[in-house]
């Protein structure tokens, strides 16, 4: 099962073979964002607060498009608790 920090790597789509970090899931309609990975343009409208112009940020993927990779260095801790 795929969570919220978990490093995963895509096998489809216009980003595939590349890896990154789970940063956010939306389980209802069963998509996750990976940090760097699919990224799309939007367009931001200047505010008091924040300058505007073209900003580059993370697009939600299909869970199906992700493979989990499994970290060493959690393996070797479940191993040493036993």
């Amino acid at each position: 099962m795929i969570k919220k920090g978990n490093k995963v790597k895509i096998i489809a789509g216009k980003d595939k073979r590349k890896e990154g970090e789970v940063i956010e899931i939306n389980r209802s309609k069963n998509r996750a964002k990976v940090k760097g990975v699919n990224l799309v343009k939007k367009h931001v409208k200047t505010t008091k607060e924040k300058k505007g112009g073209i900003v580059s940020k993370e697009n939600f993927l299909d869970m199906s498009n992700l493979a989990l990779i499994m970290n060493t260095e959690k393996i070797k801790k479940k191993e040493v608790k036993k």
